[in-house]
C-alpha cells in the first residue's frame, strides 16, 4: 500500500493530535528510501518523539537513519533555533558597539517571538535551499493549531517586511530580518506550488478528528495550500462475533465515515487499519503500510486480566475541590483527551457547588464541541489569538500613542503589525487567566505539549525580566506567573495519558520539562483505558498487552498520584456525557 502514488517535493502530514502523524509520515519517508530515494524526515513539532519511534537521537541537523539508506531525520528543536538565531544577529553588530548594546540586544532576543521566528527561520531555509541535496522532504508537523500558526507565517512575514525596512522591534534592532525576506518569499511560492507542495491530513474515524481535518483543509486552502489528500489511520474492523466492545467501535468508525463532511469526501482517500502493535522501531514502521507483514508482526495474545491499582476520576474532583479556589492545568501530548479531561473536572467542580472558569490556550479549541451546551455555574471561554492580538495592539497604542505625534503613531502601529505581536498577546491574556485564580476556580485547557511548552518559555522569560528589574530592590509585591505556576497550593498540574508507548514518553519528558522549571504535577490521569472490558477481539486483546507495559511503567516511578478512566461506547460530550464519564 503506498500512501501516495506520486509525491511532491514537499509533503506535509498534520492533524489532530493522536491520530497517527508521526508514524504515518515516518512510514511514508522510509517506504521513499526503500525505493531508493534520497529522504529528509522533519519534525516541527517540539515535543517530538521521533527519537523513541526510529532509535535516533534528534538533532537540529539532518541525521541518517540506520537501517534506512536514503533517510535522513531532522528535528527543528526550538531552543536550538533560537540561540543560533541570536548568535547570528549578534555577530552581525558592528564591531564598535559596546557590551551594554550586545547586552540590550540578548535581551530583546530572549522572548517567545524570537523562539518562534528562529524555528520558522530554519522551516523556511528547508523550503528555499537548505535540502536541495534531498528528493523529498517529508514534515511530520504539531497538532492543527500550531502547524497552522507555522504555515501562515510565510505570508505573515512577507507581508510584514514589504516595504518595511526597519525590522520588527520585538525582535532588536539588529536582528537582521529584512535578509531573510527572499528566503521567505522562497517559502511562501513553495508551499502556494501545487507540483511542489502536498499537504496529507490524517484523520482518526472518528467525528472530532474527521471535522477538525475539514476546518484545516478550509484554512490551508485560503493559505494557498490546495494540494490535500485524506489518510484516516486506524479503521478498525471487528472480528469477534459478540464482542459489545469490538461492535461498538467498529459501529462508531462507521458513524463517522456516514457522517464525514462533504468537503473531506471529495479529496483522494485512504484508510489504513488499526494495528495490533505499536508502531515502534523499523520493522513496525515497515509493517504499518504492508498488510502482509503486519500479519507476522501480531503478537500472540497472552493478557493475564486483573484489576489495575489506580483511582477513579471522582476521587481526584474531591481532592482538587478541596481548597476551594486555585488554578487546575491539563497538560499531555495532542490527541490524549485533554480538552475532554478538562472540562470533566470542571463539570465535577461545578457539582460540588463552586463557581467555575474554563478556558483554552489552543489553538485549535475544542472546548465549546465538547460540551455542548451550558451549565449554570460554569464560564466558559477561549484564549483566542486574533482577538487578544488587536486587544493587546489597542491597548498599546492608547498608552504609549497617547503622547505621540501622527507620523510616530503610524511607525508604532507599524511595528506591532508584526507577527511576533501575537506570541506576546497571548501569553498577556494566559497570565491573566493564571492571576484570576486567585479567588475562583480556573480550569485550563492546554494547548498540546509543543505549543505549551513554547508558552512556559514565554512564562519563563517574563519571569527573568521581572526579577533583573528588581534586583537590589523590594520585590514582595512582585509575582510573577512562573511563581504561581510553581506554588502548589495556588496551581495543580494534570497530566493526561493513554496507555500507549508515544503518549506515556511524551507526559514523562513533559513532566520532566516542568521540574526543571520547578513545576511539579499533582497527578496523572490515564484515559480511555480498555484493560477492564473483558474484549476477546483479537486485535484488541493484543493491544492491551502493550497496555499493560504502559501502566506498569507508570506505577513504576512515573507517577506519585494515578488516576483512570475507563475507555466507552460513547464519546463523553455534553455535559451529561461528561457527568456520565465521572460517574464511571
Amino acid at each position: 500500500m503506498k500512501l501516495l502514488s506520486n509525491p511532491t517535493r514537499y509533503v506535509f502530514f498534520t492533524g489532530k493530535g493522536g491520530v497517527g502523524k508521526t508514524s504515518l509520515s515516518t512510514a511514508t519517508a522510509i517506504q521513499l528510501a526503500d525505493a531508493g530515494l534520497r529522504v529528509l524526515l522533519v519534525s516541527t513539532d517540539a515535543a517530538s518523539n521521533l527519537d523513541e519511534m526510529l532509535g535516533v537521537p534528534l538533532r537540529n541537523a539532518p541525521t541518517p537513519v540506520p537501517g534506512v539508506p536514503g533517510l535522513s531525520v531532522l528535528n527543528i528543536d526550538p531552543d536550538v533555533a533560537a540561540e543560533r538565531y541570536r548568535q547570528r544577529v549578534l555577530s552581525q553588530m558592528e564591531g564598535s558597539s559596546t557590551e551594554q548594546e550586545r547586552e540590550t540586544v540578548r535581551e530583546q532576543l530572549s522572548g517567545a517571538c524570537t523562539t518562534e521566528i528562529a524555528s520558522f527561520d530554519e522551516f523556511s531555509s528547508l523550503l528555499s535551499d537548505g535540502a536541495a541535496s534531498y528528493d523529498h522532504v517529508v514534515f511530520d508537523t504539531a497538532p492543527t493549531g500550531h502547524t497552522l500558526r507555522l504555515l501562515s507565517l510565510p505570508k505573515a512575514w512577507s507581508g510584514f517586511l514589504k516595504g518595511n525596512d526597519r525590522g520588527a522591534s520585538c525582535l532588536g534592532p539588529h536582528s537582521g530580518l529584512k535578509m531573510q525576506e527572499a528566503r521567505f518569499n522562497a517559502a511562501l511560492a513553495a508551499l502556494s506550488d501545487d507540483k511542489k507542495t502536498t499537504v496529507v491530513l490524517v484523520a482518526r474515524a472518528d467525528k472530532g478528528a474527521l471535522n477538525e481535518a475539514a476546518r484545516t483543509s478550509g484554512e490551508l486552502r485560503e493559505l494557498g495550500l490546495r494540494q490535500q489528500y485524506l489518510v484516516v489511520n486506524g479503521v478498525f474492523r471487528a472480528t469477534a462475533p459478540g464482542d459489545a466492545v469490538a461492535e461498538a467501535l467498529e459501529a462508531l468508525n462507521q458513524e463517522a465515515f456516514q457522517s464525514m463532511p462533504e468537503s473531506l469526501k471529495v479529496l483522494p482517500q485512504i484508510t489504513v487499519p488499526l494495528r495490533a502493535f505499536d508502531t515502534v522501531g523499523l520493522k513496525a514502521l515497515r509493517a504499518l503500510l504492508d498488510d502482509e507483514a503486519a500479519r507476522t508482526l501480531t503478537p500472540a495474545v497472552d493478557v493475564h486480566e486483573g484489576d489495575w491499582a489506580a483511582d477513579d476520576v471522582q476521587k481526584l474532583v474531591d481532592e482538587l475541590a478541596a481548597p476551594g479556589k486555585g488554578l487546575i492545568m491539563v497538560m499531555g501530548k495532542g490527541g490524549v483527551g485533554k480538552t475532554t479531561i478538562a472540562a470533566a473536572l470542571a463539570v465535577g467542580l461545578v457539582r460540588r457547588g463552586h463557581a467555575v472558569h474554563l478556558s483554552t490556550t489552543d489553538p485549535a479549541a475544542h472546548l465549546a464541541s465538547t460540551l455542548e451546551g451550558l451549565l449554570p455555574g460554569l464560564d466558559v471561554s477561549r484564549i483566542d489569538p486574533k482577538v487578544e492580538t488587536q486587544r493587546y495592539i489597542d491597548k498599546i497604542m492608547a498608552s504609549r500613542g497617547a503622547e505621540l505625534d501622527e507620523q510616530e503613531k503610524a511607525l508604532l502601529l507599524e511595528d506591532l503589525q508584526s507577527p511576533c505581536t501575537e506570541e506576546v498577546a497571548v501569553f498577556h491574556a494566559f497570565s491573566r487567566t493564571v492571576s484570576s485564580a486567585r479567588s475562583a476556580f480556573v480550569v485550563l485547557d492546554t494547548a498540546p505539549t509543543g505549543h505549551s511548552l513554547l508558552l512556559m518559555d514565554a512564562t519563563g522569560a517574563y519571569h527573568r525580566q521581572m526579577t533583573r528589574e528588581f534586583e537590589g530592590k523590594s520585590t514582595a509585591h512582585v509575582v510573577t506567573p512562573l511563581m504561581r505556576l510553581q506554588d502548589p497550593n495556588y496551581t495543580r498540574i494534570i497530566l493526561v495519558t493513554l496507555p500507549e508507548t508515544t503518549p506515556v514518553s511524551q507526559a514523562a519528558a513533559l513532566q520532566d520539562d516542568l521540574r526543571r522549571a520547578r513545576i511539579e504535577p499533582y497527578a496523572w490521569v490515564v484515559n480511555k483505558s480498555i484493560l477492564a472490558t473483558h474484549t476477546r477481539d483479537p486485535v484488541l486483546r493484543a493491544r492491551l498487552q502493550g497496555e499493560r507495559r504502559q501502566l506498569a511503567r507508570i506505577a513504576d516511578g512515573l507517577a506519585t498520584r494515578t488516576f483512570a478512566i475507563p475507555w466507552t461506547a460513547n464519546p463523553p460530550v455534553g455535559v451529561a456525557g461528561l457527568e456520565h464519564l465521572l460517574d464511571g
